[in-house]
């Protein structure tokens, strides 16, 4: 396990890198567990950023990367940013790794992100509780059995208003059955 200096270090750096360069990003993934559900393990960082300006700024955003410490196959981020796909940004002082997704898989999350001291004294944007769950709810229907957990935790702490948004856009992205399905399942250890 990393420790967590280590994962200050490097979102601050990366934060700082995508401030710069005004580039709109969240943190999602395994954080957003952290953030609104329960801890667990994470070995590295999931970054949406937003499309357009990304690609409008890419070789800034690669020459900042790598004056920030930041290993990134090139190639691999242009193709990333044409495919709306994901590339790796690997922290070289830290060893840790961030995959960054130049793509809104939840349509318009970013600009429903919230921002959150998701270290003492560092606030940085994250994806909202509602969008976490969709977002978790997606990697779920791809085969993700991890993200089975994070949601009904994430949901755990939700009010009516988050689940009946997560509810509805359930519904409208056709993963209302799943969703339930998820939701009924036990986190108890079966023998």
């Amino acid at each position: 396990m990393f420790p967590v200096e280590a994962f200050r270090d490097t979102l601050i750096r990366l934060a700082d890198v995508l401030e710069r360069l005004s580039i709109r990003f969240h943190l999602t993934g395994g954080v957003t567990t952290l953030a609104y559900g329960e801890p667990r393990m994470t070995q590295d960082f999931d970054v949406v950023i937003d499309p357009l300006t990304t690609a409008e700024r890419l070789n800034a955003l690669l020459a900042g990367l790598r004056t920030a410490g930041f290993l990134v196959d090139t190639e691999t981020a242009r193709r990333s940013v044409q495919e709306a796909g994901m590339f790796q940004a690997f922290d070289l002082a830290e060893s840790l790794k961030v995959d960054l997704y130049p793509r809104q898989m939840i349509p318009g999350e970013l600009d429903r992100s919230v921002r959150l001291e998701i270290f003492e004294g560092v606030m940085l944007p994250v994806a909202s509780r509602a969008d976490a769950v969709l977002s978790k709810l997606v990697w779920i229907s791809k085969g993700s059995h991890k993200s089975r957990r994070d949601l009904r935790q994430i949901m755990r702490t939700a009010d009516d208003a988050e689940r009946m948004t997560v509810e509805r856009s359930a519904g409208e992205m056709s993963l209302a059955t799943l969703l339930e399905e998820v939701l009924a399942e036990s986190d108890e250890i079966s023998a």
